[in-house]
């Protein structure tokens, strides 16, 4: 009797628990960390209080090509002419190769985990942890235009463009190179190594505030180009210019902050100048605000000529951090105070009703950003 109450108490005990199990295994997975939505950031004013003084231009102008200083652009962003390939104009080639991060002792290669994000740090604001950042490898594309006109074994001046590949400013320069109104440049349009932002490999690239980008560049995609595709590339950092949006924006001047002698011309679109950094670095640490806090105002003017853009309803406060310095347009307009108290060659332009990166004020505003970094680089066929 005793024996045949122990097995009835045992079947009962494998049936609840097989239950329970079945249970667990049809139970739904819990969600997926999700980001908050971003909300849609308001549009600025570019006369607000504390902002630069800048001159409005008349809807669907832009900026002259030779003037410093700060402008607004209208509402109506149409596109350039020079955006859209033109008939009988020589077309450069356009190849592109791909680069692993096994090859790089530079940029081994880290990623965050799918649905995490990092978050403020408790005993400082401005600071942002991230715990699931690990080694993980990457390839990226490096595309590279070569225009029709560059004669081979010549040192070409460059350009050198952050989340390529750029399309857009390879249409342009065939456009501008054959009517004379930019030199003969050869564009080199790098992949990033993706993700973004903290704990990811672009944001590790984009977003530290030091010279190592620039060194990888330099070390290790230029010596490529310059194999591959039988160019030379200038050495003149007055022949050499760095471009790109969003964090590819500050990694441009980034480049050529830290290695002024390798870059002196910086092209910017709603440039990340704001707190994103990661890992902290006491040095600098609050990233990229740094540049208009600190390091512009207290260091001697470099010799940069710098062309920057921000959209009237560009990010604000885009992640955990509420550290009072993730406002891109507050950024941008310091940015633009800082270089004019400096004496920095610099034009900023301010556009109305535009975003984050706007597309269509690229469209617009290419051809005049790409003549005004280029100033007093010689052209040929023209007095410039």
């Amino acid at each position: 009797m005793k024996s045949g109450w122990l097995l009835w108490a045992l079947c009962l005990s494998m049936q609840c628990n097989f239950g329970s199990l079945m249970a667990q295994s049809m139970a739904p997975a819990p969600p997926a960390a999700v980001r908050p939505a971003r909300p849609t950031p308001p549009a600025r004013d570019p006369h607000t209080s504390g902002y630069v003084t800048a001159k409005e231009l008349p809807d669907a102008t832009v900026a002259p090509k030779d003037a410093d200083g700060n402008f607004i652009l209208g509402p109506t962003h149409i596109p350039a002419p020079e955006m859209t390939p033109q008939a009988g104009v020589p077309q450069g080639t356009v190849s592109t190769f791909t680069m692993q991060s096994s090859d790089s002792k530079i940029y081994p290669g880290i990623a965050r985990e799918a649905n995490t994000f990092g978050t403020a740090d408790p005993t400082d604001p401005a600071k942002m942890v991230v715990t699931t950042s690990h080694p993980a490898p990457y390839t990226r594309r490096v595309t590279v235009y070569v225009p029709k006109q560059y004669v081979p074994g010549t040192a070409a001046p460059f350009i050198v463009g952050a989340d390529g590949p750029d399309q857009a400013l390879f249409t342009v320069l065939d456009n501008l190179i054959a009517q004379h109104r930019v030199p003969v440049i050869i564009a080199i349009s790098i992949g990033n190594g993706s993700g973004d932002a903290q704990g990811s490999e672009r944001g590790l690239e984009y977003d530290t505030m030091s010279g190592l980008y620039a060194e990888f560049v330099e070390k290790q995609v230029l010596p490529l180009v310059e194999g591959q595709y039988n160019v030379k590339l200038t050495k003149d950092p007055e022949g050499r210019a760095t471009m790109g949006g969003s964090s590819g924006g500050s990694c441009a001047l980034i480049m050529a902050w830290y290695h002024t002698e390798l870059y002196h011309r910086v092209l910017t679109y709603s440039g990340t100048y704001v707190n994103q950094q990661w890992p902290s670095n006491p040095q600098t640490p609050h990233g990229a605000w740094e540049f208009h806090e600190h390091l512009i105002p207290n260091s001697p003017r470099k010799p940069l000529r710098i062309w920057m853009e921000v959209g009237d309803r560009d990010h604000l406060n885009s992640n955990a951090l509420r550290d009072n310095m993730h406002d891109w347009v507050v950024a941008n307009e310091n940015m633009a105070r800082v270089l004019a108290a400096k004496g920095y060659h610099y034009q900023f332009v301010f556009a109305r009703n535009a975003g984050h990166t706007d597309r269509d004020v690229k469209q617009q505003t290419l051809p005049e950003a790409l003549e005004y970094i280029w100033q007093g680089y010689p052209v040929a066929g023209t007095k410039n």
